[in-house]
């Protein structure tokens, strides 16, 4: 084999590396808009210029492009995963940077495949590439989303639950919001890529598929959200908001003042619901002072309030889970003595080890654990005629979970509570990303989200998604106000507790495999 011609010439090699300059630019600054939501043109001008870049490439050279754009994407945006390894979890800096690149890298190479897959089937056409390009980009996606337990941190619909396409969300979720993101950009940039071949019928082909993505997001601008639900009734709830530093959180010298802390203001809230963060309490009820645990308990047993505290729970004999109690008249009357709520979706390396990974963990002196995991839809917490239903930390990335709890019209939740501490990341981004996860699911749901965390963000969030109360991150404190119980499914959460993610599978699928099969004229 002759590998000189296995090489590219000096000015292809140039023309490479200006391309992959591009690329990788622009994936870093597409983390941009996860954050700041209002600069979700940012999003769709990046994802158009990938586009316009894989339009005319080779597969391996579209799959270079795709896997950089996506490595640079996902190593800026989550990158605070470098602060719970490095600070929190004594691992080496140099291991901590290569464990997020590699993670990076891994989820990358979806994106990559996704757009050799692109090129391979599209056709020349500017529309109907389009329609390829979204497809083959909803599936990197879709497998991201699901893959080992999935990661969908910062997929692409996260980006604009505060553009003109956030009315969308209660029709097909945020995976659906990225495909159509994805195909207004992809519409953009095969313009560009038929423009610059020039003749008068891709010409046309160029104008017509531009005309139609203004067109798209005009009438995406104009059109308002539609509502599905209706009001239920009102409760004022106080949301804790506890500040403990991350390295202080379970030393024996600092939890008894965090418990007094709460203890404190479980009393002095005057609201019908208070809801503490993920492991306010850090130990288990029997580790607790017996007078402690019987004093939180003696404020709800004959009071109309209600509260939701999240602690471990369980035994060496049975396991452990990562739960929230929910105190009430009713739930205290109830044989276990309170309301359980046991996290179903865990953190890898974080609440359980995958296999053949123990080595890794071994490497860090976070106080790791093989939880149980709790039922899939739990029975929610009624308080004064709400069902409130309870997830821990980062179940909200995963809607299509949630949305099972939809199957029962009967027993379907008027509010969710999220519980967090994601004091392991710091003084980061992911503070804010994760507010703008949790308005996602109320757009998709319309159902209002309480949000209760360590360091922040603390936040009441309407059904609209909006953020109507809310307390400054790394302060104690509490954040009180009045929330709206909603009813009623929308049509999002209607098919996506029938059929988990499958519709969107076979969308893009239906608009893939047809291409792939016909040969290239």
């Amino acid at each position: 084999m002759n590998l000189a011609a296995l090489t590219l010439p000096a000015p292809a090699r140039v023309w490479l590396a200006i391309d992959l300059l591009l690329v990788a630019s622009a994936g870093a600054l597409h983390s941009l808009p996860f954050v700041f939501t209002d600069a979700w043109t940012l999003q769709i001008g990046f994802v158009a210029l990938l586009a316009w870049r894989v339009g005319s490439a080779s597969p391996g050279r579209a799959a270079l492009l795709g896997f950089t754009f996506g490595l640079f994407w996902l190593a800026s945006g989550i990158w605070w995963l470098y602060i719970s390894m490095h600070r929190y979890g004594g691992l080496a800096a140099w291991a901590a940077a290569t464990a997020v690149l590699l993670l990076s890298a891994f989820m990358a190479i979806l994106l990559g495949a996704a757009l050799g897959l692109y090129a391979r089937v599209r056709r020349g056409r500017p529309v109907t590439d389009a329609f390829r390009f979204a497809a083959c980009w909803l599936l990197a996606e879709l497998v991201r989303g699901v893959l080992f337990t999935g990661f969908p941190w910062i997929a692409s619909g996260y980006a604009h639950v505060d553009s003109p396409l956030a009315p969308l969300a209660p029709w097909i979720g945020v995976y659906g919001i990225g495909f159509v993101a994805a195909l207004i950009a992809a519409l953009i940039g095969t313009s560009i890529v038929a423009l610059q071949t020039s003749p008068r019928a891709k010409l046309r082909n160029g104008v017509a598929a531009l005309a139609v993505a203004v067109v798209a997001l005009v009438a995406l601008a104009w059109r308002g959200p539609l509502e599905f639900t209706r009001a239920t009734g009102t409760l004022q709830v106080s949301l804790l908001q506890s500040n403990v530093p991350q390295d202080e959180k379970f030393a024996a010298e600092r939890v008894p003042q965090a418990l007094v802390w709460l203890a404190e203001e479980l009393h002095a809230a005057n609201a019908d619901l208070v809801v503490a963060p993920e492991t306010a309490i850090p130990l288990l009820p029997e580790q607790l002072a017996p007078q402690y645990w019987d004093a939180l308990v003696g404020q709800f047993r004959n009071s109309r309030r209600a509260a939701l505290i999240g602690l471990p729970l369980g035994s060496f004999e049975r396991g452990y889970t990562n739960s929230a109690a929910g105190l009430s008249r009713a739930a205290i009357a109830a044989p276990e003595g309170y309301y359980r709520y046991d996290k179903h979706h865990l953190v890898p390396f974080g609440e359980f080890i995958p296999l053949g990974f123990r080595w890794f963990t071994d490497l860090m002196s976070i106080p790791l654990g093989d939880f149980n995991r709790g039922p899939l839809v739990a029975p929610p917490f009624e308080v004064q005629g709400e069902r409130v239903a309870p997830n821990i930390c980062y179940e909200d990335l995963f809607g299509e979970e949630l949305g099972a709890h939809f199957a029962n019209p009967a027993s379907a939740p008027t509010i969710f509570a999220n519980l967090s501490n994601i004091g392991w990341f710091g003084d980061t981004i992911a503070i804010e990303q994760h507010l703008n996860i949790s308005r996602m699911r109320s757009l998709e749901f319309q159902r209002p989200m309480l949000r209760a965390t360590n360091t922040g963000a603390t936040a009441i969030i309407d059904h609209r998604g909006e953020v109507t109360r809310w307390l400054a991150p790394f302060t104690r404190g509490r954040v009180e106000g009045p929330v709206q119980g909603r009813d009623g499914a929308t049509p999002y959460a209607r098919w996506v507790s029938v059929a988990n993610l499958w519709p969107l599978f076979a969308l893009a699928l239906l608009i893939v495999l047809p291409s792939l099969a016909r040969r290239r004229p």
